[in-house]
């Protein structure tokens, strides 16, 4: 019996941004290497695309590298790109939990998210969540999941994300702390194939803290959670000034880090990586990547849409795929 994982389930995103275009690239640049399928309405793919209608995934692996392999969701209407349109986002939201029915009855490998408009499905669907993120949780029955911003040079792991840097202190629970690092603990074993991960911790404050004397969110709770897990054998160290963690020597002594908030996380990766940053949710019991960019409406439809970051979050699928296998 084979044991080749399935293709990954690739939705289509905003059909008026970027995300058509960037999935026909991206096969075009990986042809068969990286096996996929797009999930959406063929109407929204850009002129001439050579693409092929498939009823399984698994047929993705016989079409030829030339072309996009397409398992067809019907819009109501087609798009104008860099114009989203409410009267697409049921189909969108619906595409995203058609791909989740595949990964999980084991059809598809992994789930690569192409970038949606929040504010358009909200208004044309009363989407309730503030992501994708939170979505695919919700669908997947799962109380906490954390993101993971990776890039070759870099995975790192923000405790609290989309939320006002006032707010972090406050956020910044050590329930929350632990539940961050065991659950990139466990992601970094089961879809990265590391066996006994080192995790680097940023401090709260600057130079973490330093002994108090910039704040004490070190001492009174991110060391305690860090020595807990230490005494059950997970490799920590930390807490950690943020400013002399990301240079190139001080990657090589961890497989990734724990960021305390957003830009702490974000910019070294974007600062290494603009382009071929990736999305990882861990936590999820399957695999979902996505690129580290937005629907990008101002050059949709040009020809202008860098593929990189799509590109990137597919093959790590792949690579998270086998790792699981």
């Amino acid at each position: 019996m084979s044991t080749q994982p399935g293709p990954i389930a690739l939705t289509c995103g905003e059909p008026a941004g970027i995300g058509p275009e960037i999935a026909v690239a991206a096969r075009r640049r990986l042809g068969a290497s990286v096996p996929f399928f797009w999930i959406g309405d063929p109407r929204h793919l850009p002129d001439g695309t050579d693409w092929q209608k498939i009823d399984r995934p698994d047929q993705a692996f016989a079409l030829a590298p030339g072309l996009l392999p397409v398992m067809v969701h019907a819009f109501s209407s087609p798009a104008q790109p860099g114009q989203p349109d409410p009267a697409h986002a049921a189909d969108v939201i619906a595409v995203i939990a058609r791909a989740v029915g595949l990964v999980q009855s084991g059809a598809a490998s992994a789930i690569c998210t192409a970038p949606i408009h929040k504010k358009a499905l909200k208004d044309g669907a009363g989407f309730a969540f503030p992501g994708h993120t939170e979505f695919l949780a919700h669908l997947a029955g799962v109380g906490r999941v954390v993101m993971m911003l990776a890039c070759p040079g870099l995975r790192v792991v923000p405790a609290t994300i989309h939320i006002p840097l006032a707010e972090v202190p406050h956020a910044l629970t050590a329930g929350l702390l632990e539940d961050t690092i065991r659950l990139t603990r466990a992601g970094l074993i089961r879809d990265f194939g590391i066996a006994a991960p080192r995790l680097a911790v940023a401090g709260l404050n600057p130079h973490a803290g330093e002994g108090g004397a910039m704040g004490r969110e070190e001492i009174d709770l991110i060391i305690p959670v860090l020595d807990r897990l230490r005494a059950e054998g997970f490799l920590l160290d930390g807490p950690k000034s943020a400013d002399t963690m990301f240079h190139a020597a001080a990657r090589s002594r961890y497989d990734a880090a724990i960021a305390m908030y957003h830009d702490q996380a974000l910019i070294p990766v974007k600062t290494i990586d603009f382009a071929g940053g990736v999305n990882v949710t861990l936590g999820l019991p399957f695999i979902r990547t996505s690129p580290d960019h937005g629907t990008a409406f101002d050059i949709a439809g040009q020809g202008r849409a860098d593929a990189s970051s799509l590109i990137a979050a597919l093959s790590m699928a792949a690579d998270m795929a086998a790792a699981r296998q």
